[in-house]
């Protein structure tokens, strides 16, 4: 597991021509043109298997939605090209989420809230901009459920079906845990429940792939943190039962901003768009399922040959 060390943010300049550069996507002419939500089958029956699943844990209004659209974001306009998977079920529910997502983080716009008992599953191709064959493709699976399905699982309870289907699915899952930082205090109890939950269903927190990000840390009156000492105290006072867990198990921390919002009209908007937690998420969640850097600086010979080619 990464240290927080390789967690703090980078900074880096937004070009503003780059910024606003028109976003383009295929739009899959033979696929289906509304979206089915997933039936109540049996676990082992789940179809398109072979990808990286990503599960965004988080209250309502946590900030699941917007970590993934500004994630998806870097990807697709810093770190390389972000495509549908054709042959998914969904493929034209994807162009279509995508398309909102950017659309709207370009205009300030935040997304919409996630439909309750349905997960917005997103069959995506990630090839990045390196050159270093170590560097590949990925084939990447993000699924986002509403944060009310969360409190299900409140004092023994259980998730609806559509999410027990992939929890309970033999699939490499890699889970980003959201609290933000105003209702963090709130959330150390329901935490613990869904990581009990994970150990019920086999999964050995040890190994498991995972990630506690405090959100809305902008909240705070900082983009950043001072050091790694002050996330590290704002985790063990706010969730306590929760920074045992990670320290017991050496699980990955981090905390995230989307940037300078104001709130003129009673609906924040997006003032000053940061994407350096959403780089610092999507390093992360590469190099966890690859084991290297997405940018990774090439075997001797890359080098190289890079030399004489750049």
């Amino acid at each position: 597991m990464e240290t927080q060390d390789h967690l703090k943010p980078l900074s880096f300049e937004l070009d503003n021509d780059d910024a606003l550069k028109p976003l383009s996507f295929e739009f899959k002419n033979d696929a289906p043109e509304d979206f089915v939500p997933i039936a109540k089958t049996i676990s082992n029956d789940l179809k398109n298997k072979e990808s990286n699943f990503v599960f965004f844990f988080g209250t309502a209004e946590s900030g699941k939605s917007v970590i993934l659209s500004s994630m998806l974001y870097y990807l697709r306009s810093y770190a390389g090209v972000l495509r549908p998977k054709l042959g998914t079920p969904n493929s034209k529910e994807a162009n279509v989420l995508l398309s909102d997502f950017f659309e709207n983080i370009r205009q300030g716009i935040l997304p919409n809230r996630t439909t309750r008992d349905q997960v917005t599953r997103l069959d995506l191709v990630f090839e990045p901009n390196n050159k270093s064959k170590k560097v590949v493709p990925i084939d990447l699976t993000f699924l986002e459920t509403s944060g009310e399905n969360h409190n299900d699982i409140r004092r023994g309870g259980s998730y609806h079906s559509s999410i027990e289907t992939f929890l309970n699915a033999n699939i490499p899952l890699t889970f980003i845990i959201v609290t933000s930082f105003e209702s963090a205090y709130k959330d150390d109890s329901l935490i613990n429940e869904f990581l009990d939950e994970l150990e019920r269903k086999g999964k050995n927190l040890k190994s498991v792939n995972a990630i506690l990000v405090i959100s809305k840390w902008d909240k705070s009156g900082r983009m950043d943190v001072e050091s790694a000492e002050e996330l590290d105290n704002f985790i063990s006072e706010r969730l306590p039962m929760t920074s045992q867990r990670i320290n017991t198990y050496g699980l990955s921390k981090t905390y995230y901003t989307i940037g300078s919002l104001q709130n003129a009209t009673g609906q924040e908007k997006i003032d000053l768009l940061n994407l350096s937690t959403a780089e610092v998420l999507s390093k992360w969640l590469y190099r966890s399922i690859i084991g290297y850097d997405l940018d990774y600086e090439g075997t001797f010979w890359e080098r190289l040959k890079f030399s004489f080619t750049s």
